[in-house]
């Protein structure tokens, strides 16, 4: 064996601790795909073989069963490019959390535009131009007299639904 050789067998070895590692961090990626929603996993381009897999993992209800079909979803996801179920994971994650913030940032204009803040109108206004005043002032007008008679907010969640699409489709 030449000393070229005996060198690349030494960068294809893989401790037994470094393979345990890689194959939980593969079995923990399955977990994710297992708690995954329907639709959410339905959108993945996975290869049928660990798509059945997940399938079954989600439809076992005992934990011995169950735990054997992670550590075969694990094995599964050994033998295909991990990467990239890892890459749509995280585009899916990602997703999610814009449409968090985008709901966050709607609750934040309804609530600015329900409490006192005098230019909360004039900003919303500027920087959606699109809103039509008129509506916008009858909401928030219903929404503040629904509050000071302690009735359901009724108004404040029709307030919540029309400014909701201005704002989604704004570009950040």
């Amino acid at each position: 064996m030449t000393d070229q050789e005996h060198i690349e067998q030494e960068d294809d070895w893989v401790s037994k601790t470094q393979h345990k590692k890689q194959c939980e961090e593969l079995q923990k990626l399955g977990d994710r795909l297992i708690k995954l929603q329907a639709h959410e996993l339905e959108q993945m381009h996975l290869p049928e073989k660990l798509a059945a897999a997940v399938a079954e993992a989600r439809r076992l209800n005992a934990r011995s069963g169950l735990k054997r079909q992670r550590q075969y979803i694990g094995k599964i996801m050994r033998e295909i490019d991990s990467d990239s179920v890892r890459t749509q994971l995280e585009y899916i994650r990602h997703k999610n959390d814009a449409s968090n913030a985008g709901f966050k940032k709607t609750e934040n204009w309804r609530d600015r535009l329900l409490s006192d803040d005098h230019d909360a109108l004039t900003d919303i206004l500027n920087q959606y131009p699109d809103i039509d005043r008129q509506h916008l002032n009858q909401l928030v007008r219903q929404a503040k007299k629904e509050a000071s008679q302690d009735k359901p907010p009724a108004a404040a969640r029709k307030l919540f639904k029309y400014i909701r699409p201005f704002i989604d489709d704004a570009p950040q």
